[in-house]
């Protein structure tokens, strides 16, 4: 639990190496991510085994986790050799662009994903030209630092990528508050998200935020409704619902609704909740007794429950998957995110209500939509606020592709071609030929 001054040090380590790494020859840079890779690679179930015991992820999800973090790494290697400006045509001479990395990046990691989200940060940056300081979750720093552990054997140099585990409110503040650190990736709740940008502004320090969500999962009439109710406990139970695109609004046209829900029930009790170290697992326990706490809270007695799954006996926090009705849109649980195991279903008439309702939340992260009609997939799709949309699927994330929200589910995008535009500044130089 690193104090202000230990948190200084780092920073000021990160500042120091950042003068040689900028230099670094775009090629070996590019060696370096690709062994990072490699190494990654090559210790999969040791970071999967280290997961499940760190977050309580499920084996399969940890392993598919720490892969991500290798691809991640692979695909940002072929950065520092493309990393390209421009040569844009002025009378009397000649204009050009550079892209210059920002200097020291504070990265701070949530504790529901801690080894991906991790690699979304600091793979663009370091490829970029940038140093990186991680702070992870309090509950969760294991991973991350052996992923720092990892970077040093691969020849990664002293200083470039730094863990540093401490309080949110002592660490996370000092990166926001020391003028070393020049950009902040932050994802996590909405309200520590205002807090850090509110800090940010004192600096007009550069940030990127990927925070809550309450995401839609619009089933229309026209869909395989059988593949959409066998597809939904996954959209939303995954991560024991600790997941900020999870579908955890459930909108239903009116006309399908009930045969939709006979096949949800069926999908929703058929998945496993059990003891995360099992390759049958699909779901886990939730992080902790607090968070326990608060999920519950969110499914008092007089809330009508459609159905839930079941969770096994003995220690752990389990929360069963849970399938609420839900009449009124003024509903907490159909508002507020969650972030547990809870899903709200609701009825819709037509598209325009279907869109109505999706839209009528703070957040717009995530979602998907379930339609034959390719005509009505893309005109809900353009039509719906969220970031991420899939149709006739629920996956949110690709490396390879933008991700980040609207509203208040935050600012920027991670991943694909656009992370690294957020990584570097832009710098114009003219050059009068006149002479």
């Amino acid at each position: 639990m690193a104090d202000v001054a230990q948190t200084d040090a780092v920073i000021l380590k990160a500042a120091k190496a950042f003068e040689s790494w900028r230099k670094v020859n775009p090629g070996d840079r590019a060696k370096l991510l690709r062994k990072f890779a490699a190494l990654v690679d090559s210790h999969n179930e040791e970071l999967a085994q280290l997961e499940v015991l760190n977050s309580g992820h499920t084996i399969s999800n940890a392993r598919w986790e720490a892969g991500n973090v290798r691809d991640v790494l692979n695909y940002y290697s072929a950065a520092p050799e493309r990393l390209f400006g421009r040569q844009i045509p002025v009378p009397n001479g000649i204009d050009i662009t550079f892209k210059e990395p920002l200097g020291v990046i504070g990265i701070i990691v949530p504790w529901n994903f801690p080894m991906p989200i991790a690699g979304w940060g600091f793979g663009p940056a370091l490829a970029a030209g940038n140093t990186v300081v991680l702070k992870p979750a309090e509950v969760t720093p294991m991973t991350a630092i052996r992923l720092g552990e990892l970077a040093l054997e691969a020849g990664i140099p002293e200083g470039v990528f730094n863990v540093i585990a401490g309080k949110g409110s002592v660490v996370g503040d000092r990166f926001v508050t020391n003028p070393l650190v020049r950009k902040i990736v932050f994802t996590g709740s909405t309200t520590v998200g205002k807090g850090i940008m509110r800090g940010c502004a004192d600096q007009v320090k550069r940030l990127t935020l990927e925070l809550g969500g309450k995401s839609a999962n619009i089933i229309f009439a026209d869909a395989d409704v059988e593949k959409a109710a066998a597809n939904a406990p996954g959209a939303v139970f995954d991560n024991a619902g600790q997941d900020c695109c999870a579908r955890s609004r459930l909108l239903v046209q009116s006309s399908v609704y009930d045969k939709f829900m006979e096949n949800f029930e069926v999908a929703v009790k058929k998945f496993r909740c059990e003891d995360p170290s099992l390759d049958t697992a699909e779901m886990g326990p939730l992080i902790t007794a607090k968070q326990l706490e608060t999920v519950r809270g969110y499914v008092p007695e007089n809330t009508k429950v459609a159905f839930q799954g079941s969770t096994p006996e003995g220690p752990g926090y389990w929360f069963p998957a849970t399938v609420l009705e839900v009449t009124d849109v003024s509903e907490r649980t159909y508002r507020e995110e969650i972030f547990g195991p809870v899903v709200s279903v609701i009825r819709f008439e037509d598209e325009d209500d279907a869109v109505r309702i999706a839209n009528d939340s703070e957040f717009g992260l995530s979602g998907s939509i379930w339609s034959r009609d390719i005509g009505r997939a893309v005109r809900v799709s353009r039509a719906v606020e969220a970031g991420n949309l899939s149709v006739n699927s629920n996956s949110s994330v690709r490396y390879w592709t933008p991700f980040g929200g609207y509203k208040q589910s935050g600012l920027g995008r991670e991943l694909g071609p656009d992370a690294l535009d957020a990584f570097t500044e832009t710098k114009n130089v003219f050059f009068d030929t006149q002479l």
